[in-house]
């Protein structure tokens, strides 16, 4: 089905009138009282920024030629083009940029910065202004409880300039969110505290790595008398009796996934990332990144950041980290990216590229930043918004980052982006604005980008994988606190957060995934691969919480999308440095590399019936009641079709009580054999996926 009858049949209405794209449902979240309050007219005098951003040349031909750079029957596969090269080819002219300028200025707009390839222009007015440049009205909505600025339509540009305009930003101001999750105390739904980093474990370096450990029978009575209720099955994380109160019981060093991932082997034979330069995209990041990552460094011994090897930019002009970055947990995101890509590549140089805050423009020119001035060939970025959110409320943006997507691969720049941490987003950004709709994240959905999605990982006693589900977990309550009578019946709080994936509605399948992903479907589908990324089984992370330098340093755990996606992008840069040691280029994008690779290359992330047979399951004693028998399905309550998943009983240190958790509960979104919108195609197999997409290149 085409793409635009597609969309049509969603209520989403195409045009392309003047250069502008305009894509939208009905009038936008401004005018919809079912998705947002209308608080009126913004006020015309205040001041507003905007991004114009200007058409490529020859967009069919840039678009046939990048199928063509990834398709090996093409004679022009792999063969890149230079930034020079597509400068000339495809990019605007100074002189069409010149022609905007003069636009903008007419309508009182001051031009503060532009792109050097002339790709976009910032200018900055009044609001009035800006509704008469761009025949739009902005207004002042309440979303979710917070105040934001909006149009009730697209924007578009009645004179010449609007030939050479693709889109317009900044009119409204929805924000990226970074896909980062910390490791939360179920009791109050709030991140666990972290421990001074001299509080070394004999088990790991802080944290107990024994995750899933042997099954345990627990007996519960209220006073010695009934109810009773006895369960059993899978003990999770450390006992609260070796685990301080309010610590997370379960958290991987670098040396304990090193090991799972089958790294050593590769560091063995030299190849660490040597050579390669992972580039990390972020929003404010964090004032204490470079202490912070030298300390985790120490610990687990790899090589310090310097000079030589880590760098940072800005290219909005500056940025730190204050309230917004605080509260939108960007200092985490940054230590996390930085710390991890460094544990999986620690012979990587990184390039960290930091936006002056979160806002769409600003993300999206430091990402443009990144590709035009060529720090590495692997792009990470842990951030996102879901896709239907756009399609409805800033179609706009959906243009842009697939177009910096495609600018990447058409440069050889594999632009790894996370898959999210909400599942199928009925619980986040689509039920915030209203849409009850399950949704990709948009990011990740190009399909000039890879799609990294996220695993439960459980490691054995000498750290190899003992088996792992895709990342989705609910949990019920079985025991109140001490002296633990049982809780009757189980109080079920379901979904907590998993791995995001599923199926887009914009962007159409690419010829990678035919024949891989189900047959019926004709949109993109997501993830492609997918890494550690559950914060219940998530890794160990040096920060200073407020980002002030000087602060104490503390040791959390962490996980999300936002730990998986810069682990794979230091694998991908692996990768990349072997294929250079045979004298091979850059491998540039990889998802279309990762669907031709054999079995053995990928780990298939699919629960055997034997991964089932220790779930808990209960017995209730209530007489003069007949016992109730709780199963583990009962407990779980997993979405359809979900039907294969491990549970394991766990005793909060902070509150004694009992519950169970499930993991392979994402949302509605199932982790099953072979391709699954929950981990893509299963995790990287080590020494062999590295030889195997060396050898589909060649």
């Amino acid at each position: 089905m085409p793409l635009n009858r597609r969309l049509s049949q969603l209520g989403i209405r195409v045009s392309l009138s003047l250069g502008i794209l305009a894509l939208a449902v009905g009038p936008g979240f401004a005018a919809s009282s079912n998705r947002a309050t209308n608080l009126g007219p913004e006020d015309e005098s205040k001041q507003i920024s905007v991004t114009v951003w200007l058409n490529l040349h020859n967009k069919a031909a840039l678009d046939t030629m990048v199928q063509q750079m990834y398709d090996k029957t093409s004679p022009n596969y792999h063969k890149y083009l230079t930034l020079k090269d597509f400068k000339t080819q495809f990019a605007p002219t100074a002189k069409e940029a010149a022609t905007v300028r003069d636009f903008l200025a007419a309508h009182n707009m001051k031009v503060t910065s532009a792109d050097k390839n002339n790709h976009f222009i910032v200018a900055q007015g009044r609001v009035g202004d800006a509704q008469t440049a761009f025949n739009v009205k902005v207004n002042r909505v309440m979303v979710n409880g917070a105040v934001h600025h909006a149009t009730t339509a697209e924007p578009s540009i009645t004179e010449p300039a609007g030939a050479l305009v693709s889109t317009v930003q900044g009119l409204s101001d929805l924000a990226y969110h970074a896909n980062v999750s910390p490791a939360t105390n179920p009791e109050t739904g709030k991140p666990y505290a972290g421990v001074s980093p001299s509080a070394v474990s004999p088990d790991g370096l802080f944290y107990s790595g024994d995750c899933l450990r042997a099954p345990e029978v627990v007996s519960f009575t209220t006073g010695g008398t009934f109810p009773i209720a006895v369960y059993g099955g899978n003990r999770y994380g450390a006992d609260i009796t070796s685990t301080v109160p309010n610590l997370p019981s379960c958290g991987y060093d670098a040396a304990e996934l090193q090991k799972a991932y089958g790294l050593n082997q590769l560091y063995k034979s030299g190849l660490d990332g040597t050579g390669q330069t992972i580039v990390i995209v972020d929003a404010y990041g964090s004032n204490t990144i470079a202490s912070d990552a030298n300390l985790f460094s120490s610990l687990n011994g790899l090589p310090p950041l310097t000079s030589s090897n880590f760098s940072i930019y800005t290219p909005n002009g500056s940025a730190t980290c204050g309230t917004d970055c605080l509260n939108g947990n960007w200092q985490y995101e940054t230590t996390l990216d930085v710390e991890w890509a460094h544990s999986i590549a620690p012979g990587a140089n990184i390039v960290l590229v930091l936006a002056a805050d979160n806002s769409f423009t600003n993300l999206d020119i430091a990402n443009l930043f990144a590709i035009e001035n060529g720090f590495g060939n692997v792009l990470s970025n842990s951030y996102g918004i879901s896709e239907i959110v756009l399609v409805d409320e800033a179609p706009s943006e959906l243009v842009v980052e697939n177009g910096i997507s495609e600018i990447a691969a058409a440069l050889g720049i594999s632009h790894n982006i996370s898959s999210g941490d909400n599942g199928d987003a009925l619980a986040s950004d689509t039920t915030d604005f209203g849409i009850p709709q399950a949704s990709v994240l948009a990011n990740a959905a190009s399909p000039y980008a890879t799609g990294v999605g996220g695993t439960s990982t459980f490691l054995d006693s000498k750290n190899n994988i003992k088996l792992q589900t895709g990342w989705g977990m609910n949990f019920v309550r079985i025991a109140d606190p001490t002296p633990n009578p049982p809780t009757v019946p189980p109080l079920a709080f379901g979904f907590q957060g998993g791995s995001g994936g599923g199926t887009s509605v914009y962007f159409a399948k690419p010829k990678f995934q035919k024949g891989h992903t189900p047959a019926g479907v004709k949109f993109r589908q997501v993830p492609d691969i997918a890494m550690n990324a559950d914060p219940e089984t998530g890794v160990e992370i040096i920060v200073t919480p407020d980002s002030v330098p000087g602060d104490d340093q503390y040791v959390e755990v962490f996980g999300g999308t936002s730990l998986a996606c810069p682990m794979f992008s230091a694998y991908w840069a692996i990768a990349n440095q072997a294929a250079a040691a045979e004298g091979l280029g850059p491998l540039g994008q990889a998802a279309p590399i990762l669907y031709e690779l054999p079995e053995d290359a990928i780990t298939d992330v699919n629960l055997r019936p034997v991964d089932t047979l220790l779930n808990v399951n209960g017995i209730i004693f209530n007489p003069p009641n007949l016992p109730t028998f709780e199963s583990a399905a009962a407990l779980a309550q997993p979405e359809a079709p979900t039907t294969r998943f491990v549970s394991a009983l766990f005793q909060s240190s902070s509150s004694t009580r009992w519950d169970v958790f499930t993991f392979g509960t994402d949302s509605s979104l199932a982790t099953t054999a072979g391709w699954d919108n929950v981990t893509g195609l299963g995790t990287p197999n080590g020494e062999t996926f590295i030889k195997q997409v060396v050898k589909a290149v060649k």
